[in-house]
């Protein structure tokens, strides 16, 4: 499983941006391979982070490619004030079922 965790700082988010960013998010959720999202606000810093959960790189290389992503990324400077983007390779999920993670996944054992 991998993660990619895209973490920004925001300008002004217009109607276009919430639309586009629909689109990517509904594209994600329709593609094979998509196992779940969540988002954080860090209201300290004021970045935003989401992270999407993906069964292969192949999964996650599919929502890199998409037209709605890359019209994002081509537009990313007048929404947002810097981004960056982490992906992981997740070796293991552990804790507590009753906090309904995403990925309540079994764990793997290293």
């Amino acid at each position: 499983m991998y993660s990619s965790t895209f973490i920004f700082g925001t300008k002004h988010l217009d109607e276009e941006f919430h639309q586009l960013d629909k689109l990517i998010a509904d594209a994600a959720k329709a593609l094979p391979g998509y196992l779940g999202e969540e988002a954080w606000e860090n209201r300290t810093t004021g970045l935003f982070s989401n992270v999407y959960y993906w069964e292969s790189l192949e999964a996650l290389q599919a929502l890199m490619q998409h037209p709605a992503h890359l019209q994002a990324k081509a537009a990313q400077a007048r929404w947002l004030d810097g981004y960056h983007v982490v992906i992981s390779e997740v070796v293991r999920t552990y804790g507590n079922a009753e906090l309904g993670h995403r990925m309540n996944v079994p764990a793997v054992n290293l």
